[in-house]
């Protein structure tokens, strides 16, 4: 069965002590979650990891991730933080391929194919982002646009080292905009990756990996999208920054 997956990317948001409360709040609350087959990541700001790792301890099922890391392992790279450091800090999940590092930082699939061996090489789980502009979509090419950024960024790995990738569908056009994809069209595009990576790696390797949808996915939306057959969870953005939302989208299975 595959892994049911809700990661919280906390963008630029939040000083430290409203990180620690969020924490607090998302911690005191998933202690009355009965489905606990979920597993939780938090994905905050990287002056938070440390903090908020120490407030999860060693509550099972939460997960702390980065929303990045560096394609270098060490060196003259100011401002940098590799997958190594992470890992040190007991970080689990890095966010690799975001649309925002796309566009703001022209992140392009080759360096995010190396960041990938940069995370798979320090025990990090890559939660690998994807997507279509609008543009895109309207033209109707989004189905193959969203499968060439896999084939560029993840293809070149091993089965045993693409079994470790969670992959994430965030339309561009429906992240911090309000709109959604419908539930049906969020199936469309995991159906068509699950089927690209089979054709790759072989039906049983694309049955086991876990696709998450996010775009603007909220309590509102939550329980419709994660009812459809290849949708394993979501990568929340905003509803991320409040506890009971979250929880909520965390109870939507």
């Amino acid at each position: 069965m595959r892994k049911k997956i809700v990661a919280g990317n906390w963008k630029m948001n939040l000083s430290l002590e409203e990180g620690q409360r969020l924490t607090s709040e998302i911690l005191h609350q998933y202690a009355n979650v009965i489905n606990k087959q979920v597993s939780v990541v938090l994905n905050p700001p990287f002056p938070h990891l440390y903090p908020v790792k120490n407030l999860i301890g060693e509550t099972q099922g939460i997960f702390l991730g980065a929303q990045n890391c560096s394609d270098k392992e060490s060196g003259a790279f100011t401002g940098e933080v590799s997958a190594k450091i992470l890992a040190s800090f007991g970080v689990s999940h890095v966010i690799l391929g975001h649309s925002e590092r796309r566009e703001y930082f022209k992140e392009g699939d080759a360096l995010l194919a190396t960041k990938v061996n940069q995370a798979l090489a320090h025990d990090l789980t890559p939660i690998f982002c994807c997507g279509e502009s609008l543009q895109t979509r309207e033209e109707g090419n989004h189905i193959s646009v969203v499968r060439a950024q896999l084939t560029a960024s993840l293809f070149h790995l091993s089965a045993e080292e693409f079994s470790k990738v969670v992959i994430a569908y965030e339309p561009i056009w429906a992240i911090g905009t309000g709109k959604t994809a419908t539930a049906d069209q969020a199936q469309e595009m995991h159906q068509a990756l699950r089927a690209h990576i089979a054709a790759t790696y072989g039906k049983e390797l694309a049955e086991s990996i876990s696709i998450l949808y996010g775009g603007s996915a909220n309590p509102g939306n939550a329980k419709e999208l994660f009812a459809k057959p290849d949708v394993d969870g979501g990568l929340i953005g905003g509803a991320s920054l409040k506890a009971g939302d979250f929880l909520e989208i965390i109870c939507s299975f």
